[in-house]
């Protein structure tokens, strides 16, 4: 077995550091930020055993930091970021271990990991869907989709949206995933109106957060609109759309005679119902596909308006149907797909609940921590890692 020799004494400068200096191998500082930050730049080669010790001399360091500059050579396996320290009154001793994970602190009042790495993380963000109006009295209108947020290999986000920018999440970072329900159904017997969907959302220290709003209710009554939300409501007989967000989703059609307008989808908006020749009511707005599980998948669909003659179809990717006449009952949306829900037969009395949402993160196998709570679905597709939240939880990056 190969040893290598390792000097034995670490010789302490008697002078005190206040500002910017480079460091010698077998050394120690004592460091006084007091005034200002400072950085040590280390040597620019190194031999294993080498050591170097550095003191906060005024307990200052969480004040005004120190920052190693590791001169190219590695710190903790890595050559980049910098390594900070940021806590007063820290001390820490370095020693270099070879080309494969250079500086390793051997001594060190603070364990963080002072060289967090970032990568890249792609989503899917959808929120819950909205409820069919309950048509009592006159036509409701259908659910309009949950908000519909995408950031994976172009593909476009709801309402028209270009993809948005991939999140940069962090070592060690918690990541909180929030799923949205889908809006619950009003009742006549019970005297409640529908409701909207459920934002979801992805957020956490260093990023910004996304939020997906929950798509509108459908309009419950005739004359009624529909309401605004990731994708808005349909209206009721003789009522209008209700408006969706963004770069999330599309308005709610229009109601007509002796029909309710379909809920807007991620694609497109929700179609008017038709009062001549036949009272039929209106479509939901189709949903968008994405591949960010590795398989394409559509989502966001809006559910359809109540008609006299026919119901509305369901918008694709999760939406609910709308009911016919006097008593059918209208489709509920898809859970996990923020479809709308579909609008009952007038006086049916109970509108049908929206889809739940979901998340979607994607990331390379290389970064994946494997720390998660509320048991996500993990599968792998080529060197990717995907999650799929259906109910709310963490990843810890």
């Amino acid at each position: 077995m190969a040893v290598t020799t390792i000097p034995s004494v670490v010789q302490w400068e008697t002078s005190i550091k206040t500002a910017n200096f480079t460091a010698s191998a077998d050394e120690g500082y004592w460091v006084d930020t007091s005034s200002n930050a400072i950085t040590v730049t280390f040597p620019a080669s190194a031999s294993v055993g080498d050591t170097i010790e550095l003191v906060d001399y005024s307990r200052r360091w969480g004040v005004n930091n120190l920052t190693i500059n590791t001169n190219s050579l590695k710190f903790q396996g890595f050559t980049s970021p910098n390594p900070v320290y940021n806590t007063n009154g820290q001390s820490v001793r370095l020693v270099y271990s070879g080309a494969t994970k250079g500086w390793i602190p051997t001594s060190d009042d603070d364990v963080t990991l002072e060289t967090p790495q970032s990568y890249s993380v792609d989503f899917l963000c959808i929120a819950g869907g909205g409820s069919g109006g309950r048509s009592n009295p006159g036509w409701g209108g259908g659910g309009g989709a949950g908000g519909y947020r995408n950031s994976y290999a172009s593909e476009s986000s709801g309402g028209g949206g270009s993809s948005e920018t991939s999140l940069t999440f962090t070592n060690n970072v918690v990541y909180t995933i929030t799923i949205g329900a889908g809006g619950t159904g009003g009742s006549v017997s019970g005297g409640t109106s529908g409701n909207n969907g459920v934002d979801s959302s992805i957020s956490g220290s260093g990023i910004t957060t996304i939020s997906s709003v929950g798509g509108g209710k459908g309009a419950d009554n005739q004359a009624d609109d529909g309401n605004g939300g990731g994708s808005g409501g349909g209206g009721g007989q003789g009522g209008s759309g209700g408006s969706g967000t963004s770069n999330q989703g599309f308005a709610g059609g229009n109601g007509a005679a002796g029909t309710g307008a379909g809920g807007g989808g991620a694609s497109e908006v929700g179609s008017n119902g038709v009062s001549s020749p036949s009272r039929v009511g209106g479509d939901g707005g189709d949903g968008l596909a994405s591949s960010i599980t590795g398989s394409s998948v559509t989502r966001g669909g809006g559910g359809g308006g109540t008609g006299e003659a026919t119901g509305g179809s369901a918008g694709a990717g999760g939406g609910g149907a709308g009911g016919t006449g006097g008593s059918g009952a209208g489709g509920a949306g898809t859970a996990n797909t923020g479809g709308g829900g579909g609008s009952p037969g007038e006086n049916y009395g109970t509108g049908s609940n929206g889809g739940s949402g979901i998340v979607i993160l994607r990331m390379p196998t290389a970064n994946y921590s494997g720390v998660t709570t509320g048991s996500p679905t993990v599968t792998t597709s080529g060197s990717d890692t995907i999650l799929q939240f259906t109910g709310s939880g963490s990843y810890t990056g």
